[in-house]
């Protein structure tokens, strides 16, 4: 299919989207403005200002802004408009729904791969967001205009003609289906074209409102192609899903352990802190951080550079006093590196004024090998006097409610932890600066 004198025609047309919007010189100033008023959009989504009505939201500025931009989005408006008597799209009266389209436009606002970005949308799709489809594209494409095209009816029409395809206007699959061809067609007419997608989708789109006819030779081939197209999208969301399932059943792991570390604390008579980035977790009828310290005590506070400190899943401290005594780290599946590094900048910053912290690893049963190992790196051996310890989550699960009831201070954990060298607890004192 000979698709040259097509593209010449239409860069050359003065009423094509090529001379009209793609070249216009007010489209370029609107990307700011739209990234902008996303980041607003995701601000009040997270504090939970957003509210449930579309009109004077934060939201319908951003699409005004699109929609604005008659030339090709003409319209754009339509899908975000609540329509009361079919309850969509089902983003304003749904707080769920809502923080999934939040978190979903805070990744694409902060992500710069491709992968991230489908990842964004896969699991956006698998929400099942009622009303919500790959409208929400035209606001991805003016955060990541090399990334992700637009997309509307006129759009995929142009794209169904010319590539003999079936594209259904709802479907987060077949938009990606699409998006596959539409990339494959702008390389190989890149030097006509451009790196920002907006150029091939706005010859789509006058291909689809009829302004011009597409050329003949759209024949088995290339509807071949978009079936292999749509059914590698297929692929792809499956094995998100799946990886999806693993890395929240990980995650519903790791709070639990924490909730349980979290009560024990308390149980103990000790105060608690949990990291920063934790603290709204669901947990039980509440949040992880429900009845913790809202802010670190000082002995914490003032350690130089001590931001990522903040950042270690619990820390226990005397009651009343702000001495930390404990530190856990939860490795579920995540890097023991890392948790590792937190927790010596923590022991290594209050040597002076606390020695004595201890120092847990908690894990898996199988995980003491992983996190023993991790210990004998070059970059640790070098630290003396700084002692690690391991709980395996079945100890923990088994014993915590005896613990809880009969123990007292530190040495009820201290009884289930083990040295990683191998030795009992029991022999000495433990995290002994």
């Amino acid at each position: 299919m000979e698709l040259r004198p097509l593209i010449e025609h239409w860069k050359s047309d003065p009423g094509g989207t090529y001379q009209t919007w793609f070249l216009w010189k007010n489209r370029l100033r609107t990307f700011g403005a739209i990234r902008r008023g996303l980041g607003q959009v995701v601000q009040e989504i997270k504090e939970d200002v957003f509210g449930n009505l579309y009109r004077g939201s934060s939201l319908e500025t951003v699409v005004k802004c699109v929609a604005e931009q008659k030339q090709i989005f003409k319209g754009a408006d339509h899908a975000f408009l609540w329509k009361p008597k079919l309850r969509i799209p089902d983003i304003y009266e749904s707080r769920p729904n809502q923080l999934a389209f939040g978190a979903f436009l805070d990744t694409c606002c902060c992500c710069g791969s491709e992968q991230q970005l489908l990842t964004a949308i896969h699991r956006l799709d698998a929400q099942g967001i009622k009303g919500l489809g790959p409208a929400a594209a035209n606001l991805l494409y003016f955060l990541h205009p090399t990334q992700i095209p637009p997309f509307n009816t006129a759009i995929a029409r142009g794209y169904n003609t010319l590539m003999g395809a079936n594209v259904k206007l709802g479907s987060w699959k077949e938009y990606l289906a699409m998006r596959e061809g539409t990339i494959r067609l702008n390389r190989e007419h890149q030097s006509l074209l451009s790196n920002d997608y907006g150029a091939i989708s706005g010859l789509l789109f006058d291909l689809g409102t009829g302004r011009y006819q597409a050329p003949p030779g759209a024949g088995e081939e290339q509807r071949q192609g978009w079936q292999a197209d749509l059914a590698r999208v297929h692929e792809l969301s499956a094995a998100e899903k799946k990886a999806r399932q693993e890395e929240d059943a990980s995650e519903h792991t790791h709070t639990v352990v924490q909730g349980w570390l979290r009560d024990l604390g308390h149980q103990l008579g000790f105060d608690v802190w949990i990291a920063n980035n934790d603290k709204g977790r669901t947990f039980g009828n509440g949040h992880l951080g429900d009845g913790c310290l809202s802010e670190v005590p000082v002995a914490v506070r003032q350690i130089r550079d001590g931001e990522a400190v903040k950042l270690i899943d619990l820390l226990w401290f005397e009651c009343g006093t702000g001495k930390p005594v404990a530190a856990f780290e939860v490795e579920h599946s995540t890097s023991i590196y890392s948790g590792i590094v937190r927790m010596l900048d923590l022991a290594l910053g209050v040597q002076d004024d606390h020695p004595g912290i201890r120092l847990f690893l908690v894990a898996p049963d199988k995980r003491e090998s992983e996190v023993t190992s991790q210990l004998q790196r070059p970059a640790f051996r070098g630290i003396h006097g700084v002692e690690f310890m391991f709980i395996s989550y079945g100890e923990l699960e088994k014993n915590r409610e005896a613990m809880a009831k009969f123990g007292n201070g530190l040495k009820a954990i201290d009884a289930i932890a083990r040295r990683l060298n191998g030795n009992p607890s029991s022999q000495r004192p433990v995290g002994q600066l």
